[in-house]
């Protein structure tokens, strides 16, 4: 099965290859079933390999030529100036303005992120769960662009497949630290089946931080990871399933 990538048209209108990758056309089984790039998953090494190659052949390249990071839920975005060659520094985003670095995240249920300034030729992509959300993610990756010559408003971001508010419940206690850190954010959340639970917008969230970074234009591609078993792996979904582990999909971008 070819891979067939999500993709977005404010990125295609930048020129820059991209995609949010589903969980179809790799090779994992069971679980991980079937295009699972996570190198931390429990699924056979081998496997995990063949599918990032074949992610990183989608972009004419090879997996050296990857530039993922090993995710912390932090806001340490990395530059890279060439791939990775398999090294995974510690952080949750990467930028570059070097043609053929592969710029990726993995997801399953956060928000994974993917930046083009196409006048710089500068891209990025981010990894945003709540905590790295919360923490800066967003505007350390548009810092980190700006610092290889972009412009935050020439800036465009896609915020790729994502756990949804209906699927997304946490303690009342999130909206109670959100708020304190960032005044207004309690918009993004809505009452739970419980007093004390909540229904969290993730992506909602991100956009909001896209543009208090001062983004031009951003959006999200609609789709609930927790939702759709057929076409993403979920974290959450694995735990309410009582499942062993999960696989984790990819979203990348390059300059070509």
């Amino acid at each position: 099965m070819p891979l067939e990538p999500i993709t977005h048209p404010l990125l295609d209108r930048a020129g820059v290859r991209h995609g949010f990758f589903t969980r179809q056309g790799g090779v994992s089984t069971g679980l991980y079933d079937s295009l699972n790039t996570g190198v931390g998953s429990k699924d056979d090494p081998a496997a995990v390999a063949e599918n990032r190659r074949r992610v990183a052949a989608h972009f004419g390249g090879g997996p050296d030529d990857l530039a993922a990071c090993y995710q912390i839920h932090s806001a340490v975005a990395r530059v890279a100036k060439a791939g990775w060659k398999g090294e995974r520094p510690e952080g949750d985003a990467t930028v570059t303005a070097a043609p053929g670095v592969i710029c990726g995240v993995l997801t399953a249920d956060c928000a994974p992120i993917l930046l083009a300034d196409p006048e710089a030729g500068v891209v990025g992509a981010a990894h945003a769960g709540w905590k790295g959300a919360l923490g800066g993610i967003v505007h350390s990756t548009v810092t980190a662009m700006e610092a290889l010559g972009a412009r935050p408003a020439r800036i465009v971001a896609v915020v790729g497949p994502c756990i949804a508010q209906a699927s997304y419940e946490v303690g009342a206690d999130y909206q109670d630290r959100f708020e304190h850190h960032d005044a207004g954010s309690g918009r993004f959340f809505a009452p739970g089946a419980a007093a004390d639970k909540r229904l969290f917008d993730l992506a909602g969230y991100v956009l909001w931080r896209l543009e208090q970074a001062g983004v031009a234009d951003a959006a999200w591609t609609g789709q609930d990871t927790r939702a759709d078993e057929t076409q993403f792996f979920s974290n959450r979904r694995a735990f309410l399933n009582g499942e062993a582990d999960f696989g984790r999909q990819m979203s990348a971008i390059s300059l070509g």
